[in-house]
């Protein structure tokens, strides 16, 4: 599983600190799980296929594809990995503002 974590960083175009980040982990912390020193626990697994749209399946077997289905979601991860870390945070506190509006719009 190592070795695919640092793909999807890799496919991402995320270094370390910038994927580390995006978790809620170290860029140390991260290291450590790359190189094996430390185990990529259960919690890590699903946090990284829910914020990157990665499957599951795929993640922990190698079988099957990267990503989730969905094309709108490749085509932005696509996007997002090739934008400069000052314009990837940026569109993240968009995306964040965006979808707190959606949340306070919807009839509960």
């Amino acid at each position: 599983m190592r070795e695919r974590l640092k793909l999807i960083r890799k496919k991402l175009g995320l270094n370390q600190t910038e994927f580390a980040r995006l978790i809620g982990l170290k860029q140390t912390a991260l290291s450590m799980i790359e190189v094996g020193t430390t185990p990529l626990t259960d919690k890590n697994v699903k946090l990284i296929c829910a914020t990157f749209n990665v499957n599951e399946e795929w993640f922990r077997t190698g079988a099957g594809e990267m990503f989730g289905s969905s094309p709108y979601v490749r085509e932005l991860l696509d996007i997002f990995g090739r934008l400069s870390p000052d314009t990837q945070e940026f569109l993240l506190e968009m995306a964040r503002n965006l979808l707190r509006n959606q949340e306070k719009k919807r009839p509960g």
